[in-house]
């Protein structure tokens, strides 16, 4: 049982990383995302919970909480009866559909670059310019397709999982 606490510990500390680097998260919240994420099938949590779990301040939890919730990186869900918020990792199909958002954004830079690139070329240089950005473009459109179907598979399985 020691064994696997270390282990369980050990995983919250890399997704922390991860998320911090990745997602541009705050340490904290890094902690509570990955812990959401790596208990969410043996136990649920509220707030008072995640306050005495993780050993930070009510505000602390509070702002971190708010925060993964506004980047819909977790939801929360309420029991019959009972006034307390439990908090859970956010879908895969949800979680992607943020990349989504991030790669519509990135397209729509890429089309004004690749419109502006077209209106300036006076040179070899400004010609090889072009040409990175319509293969940057074919890369994005790629990554969008492999997004949606991974999105699509990942809403049968959640579909099944119910």
């Amino acid at each position: 049982m020691e064994e696997i606490q270390k282990q369980r510990g050990e995983l919250i500390e890399m997704f922390g990383q991860h998320f911090e680097n990745i997602s541009h998260l705050p340490p904290l919240g890094a902690r509570i995302l990955a812990m959401l994420i790596l208990d969410s099938c043996s136990r649920h949590y509220t707030f008072e919970d995640l306050t005495e779990v993780m050993g930070a301040s009510k505000s602390s939890i509070s702002t971190n909480l708010n925060l993964l919730l506004k980047m819909g990186k977790i939801s929360y869900y309420t029991q019959p009866g009972d006034r307390k918020k439990y908090y859970r990792p956010s879908d895969f199909s949800e979680r992607f559909g943020n990349y989504l958002k991030m790669i519509s954004f990135e397209k729509e830079i890429i089309e004004r670059m690749l419109d502006y690139r077209k209106k300036t070329i006076t040179c070899h240089a400004a010609q090889f310019e072009l040409e990175k950005c319509m293969a940057y473009k074919e890369h994005i459109l790629k990554m969008e397709d492999l997004l949606n179907k991974s999105i699509e598979r990942f809403k049968q399985i959640e579909k099944n999982g119910n």
